[in-house]
């Protein structure tokens, strides 16, 4: 481990191409169909809001990707570590997501949620999020089927408000 991560506490930092390797590892350990080098590239290449998650001693422990757009912001991607989760790193992404919004300024966040994946869609409910819309097949599932995406928003409110949530 490099000295300068030694005694610091968790720390975030833009995604950078040299966080690739380290995202993609997670990536794959997450999903049965993860994003591509090729997503992540992309998205950096376009000027993507994109954040990592670095821990005490300098290992990555989550990202985000999401998309600016006119008044709003479109989370893309979101993930933590596997052996990372239930520590309360979703939280601090999210919580940078939303400076990113606020900073923005965008007005709704907007996201994508696989429908059978209960335990993110109750995370975004609690958060604030609601389901909006159905996208069907949006996903790719085993066998060569195709998952449907629940589509949620959330209002962001003026900065300070959206804390009262959590």
């Amino acid at each position: 481990m490099s000295a300068q991560w030694r005694d610091r506490t968790p720390a975030l930092r833009p995604m950078t191409t040299a966080h690739l390797d380290a995202v993609m590892a997670i990536e794959v350990a997450a999903y049965p169909f993860p994003w591509t080098r090729g997503n992540f590239i992309d998205s950096l290449a376009a000027g993507y809001s994109a954040r990592v998650l670095h821990g005490e001693r300098g290992e990555l422990l989550g990202y985000f990707v999401a998309m600016p757009g006119v008044d709003e912001m479109h989370l893309l991607n979101i993930t933590v570590a596997p052996a990372a989760q239930g520590r309360g790193h979703a939280r601090v992404l999210f919580d940078a997501l939303l400076a990113l919004c606020h900073a923005q300024p965008a007005r709704s966040l907007w996201l994508e949620v696989r429908a059978s994946n209960a335990k993110a869609r109750a995370m975004y409910a609690h958060l604030g999020f609601a389901q909006v819309g159905v996208r069907k097949g949006y996903y790719p599932a085993p066998f060569g089927r195709r998952e449907d995406a629940a589509v949620m928003s959330l209002q962001i409110l003026p900065e300070g408000a959206n804390d009262a949530l959590g």
